[in-house]
């Protein structure tokens, strides 16, 4: 297949997949001291009212993962005066979250306008980003945002609030500990991966905040089938893939979402001279009802109905599948090479003559040379030694009694408390578990749609935030009443009245 563009240049303005050229860097300065008066005139961040010693080695809250949802928590919880944070992610930086890792799509599926993790600062929107860099005229022009220019943004997001991150450090072994006030706290490794064999630091915090991204409690969902393969011939959507040694060649992607699609379209803008997508539907789905849920009444109302109140809209949302997004499937459209196999499920695969693997579905052998498998993500425990203490004793919202049948694995859902923290399945067993709050997509069924997505993140950053505060001032109470007795600033002075003084006998 010959070469070709792929889209009309009039058409990647309007898709937002070219960026204007960059204006001088005085733009984004002007911006960061805007966004420094903003925080002035509200007052933030509010004063350390924790007020710990220097030297106090513990932190109030630890975060795993510095994407999105990551650098949101911190953000809220800095501003709310809770100053020891500190944010540990296993990337370089740059490259947290999957946005110039393993996502393929060219602009993020949620529109422009969207505040983000803003947290109800406008000076700290994408927009106000783009438009210090590019004008009111270029964000016009844009369509939808460039995924690598939304990690450019949460880049200056991270710098501009001056977040501590701690990057290529990966998190295990979290457990309960006395700390050394005699409270109860957490412990947990931070092995740094940049440094071959170097030994773990063993760190101390109050609470611990997992915003580990859409593999947080297991990772990538392997068929069974896929074991029949040598390993060099398959990988999953969730790894970074290069389809160039495959140019010229047969590629096969199974499955029918998004990230099927995507990886579809950027093998055969890399050349791939064949894609045979096999879905197991027989056809696409044509509206997101997800959609119909990204609004304050959701975000706020959903997590306080009862489970039997939220189950018919949570079987109902089940049911519809989501539809892939329109610029994804324009994309794929372009490439008559491309060849989606519906109602196609596949039920063996096996290496054939030259080294081809041989897909079989109930209509025909398909061979190929190379095949991705774009089967989302599972839910299990054992895959993260982060969680290998704590796992036997979460509480799912399988093991709620009485059950509540759903057309959701309802394995794969913690049953969360109000702060995000996990709880545990046998009262007493597992106290720490108080201190764990789990900040991902897999909140779902215990809070909606606030983690994980941007339409809701400022929201449930918020919601986070208030919590632990909570918790942080309850555990400090002590201290604080001990604060409001030594408080000594003078309102007045006791001579102001002197003039207007009558004093009895």
């Amino acid at each position: 297949m010959s070469t070709h563009t792929l889209e009309r240049p009039n058409e990647q303005a309007r898709t937002g997949a070219v960026t204007p050229p960059r204006s001088v860097d005085i733009g984004l300065a002007a911006l960061e001291r805007r966004l420094r008066q903003d925080l002035e005139f509200l007052g933030l961040p509010a004063e350390d009212w924790l007020q710990r010693r220097s030297d106090d080695p513990v932190l109030d809250v630890a975060i795993v993962g510095a994407g999105m949802s990551g650098l949101a928590a911190a953000a809220a919880l800095r501003l709310a005066g809770v100053q020891r944070v500190r944010v540990f992610d296993r990337n370089p930086p740059g490259q947290e979250g999957p946005w110039v890792t393993h996502a393929r799509m060219q602009t993020l599926r949620s529109p422009k306008h969207l505040p983000g993790p803003a947290l109800g600062l406008s000076s700290l929107t994408f927009r106000a980003w783009y438009e210090a860099q590019f004008g009111a005229d270029g964000w016009q022009a844009l369509g939808r945002i460039p995924r690598e220019q939304w990690q450019d943004y949460l880049n200056w997001y991270r710098t501009a609030l001056d977040l501590p991150v701690t990057h290529q450090t990966r998190v295990e072994g979290i457990e309960a500990v006395t700390l050394p006030d005699g409270s109860p706290g957490i412990a947990f490794k931070a092995w740094p991966e940049a440094q071959s064999g170097a030994p773990a630091q063993t760190l101390l915090a109050r609470h611990l905040v997992l915003a580990t991204g859409m593999d947080g409690l297991g990772g990538p969902a392997i068929p069974a089938l896929a074991h029949a393969l040598p390993r060099e011939r398959w990988q999953h959507t969730s790894e970074r893939i290069d389809f160039s040694p495959w140019r010229g060649r047969r590629l096969g992607i199974i499955g029918g979402g998004d990230s099927a699609l995507d990886a579809a379209a950027t093998a055969a803008e890399a050349g791939v001279a064949s894609v045979d997508v096999f879905v197991r539907s027989a056809d696409f789905s044509r509206i997101n009802y997800w959609k119909a849920v990204t609004h304050p009444g959701h975000y706020h109302g959903f997590s306080g109905l009862s489970p039997q109140e939220r189950q018919p809209l949570l079987d109902f949302l089940k049911a519809q599948k989501v539809p892939p997004a329109q610029a994804t499937v324009r994309r794929v459209a372009q490439w008559r090479n491309i060849r989606l196999h519906f109602n196609s499920p596949v039920a063996s695969l096996s290496v054939v003559a030259d080294h081809a693997v041989a897909v079989r579905t109930p209509h025909d052998d398909y061979p190929v040379d190379h095949l991705v498998f774009a089967t989302g993500y599972a839910t299990d425990l054992a895959w993260r030694p982060e969680l290998t203490g704590l796992a036997p004793h979460i509480r799912f919202w399988s093991d709620r009694q009485p059950a509540h049948p759903s057309g959701f694995a309802l394995d794969s859902f913690p049953d969360l408390a109000p702060d995000f923290s996990l709880r545990e399945k046998s009262p007493g067993a597992c106290p720490v578990l108080e201190r764990v709050h789990l900040f991902t997509g897999a909140a779902l069924l215990s809070h909606g749609k606030p983690s994980g997505d941007i339409p809701g993140i400022s929201l449930g950053a918020q919601r986070l935030a208030d919590g632990i505060v909570a918790r942080l001032y309850t555990a400090d109470r002590d201290h604080q009443f001990q604060a409001v007795h030594d408080y000594a600033e003078l309102e007045v002075e006791g001579h102001e009245w002197d003039i207007n003084r009558v004093d009895h006998p």
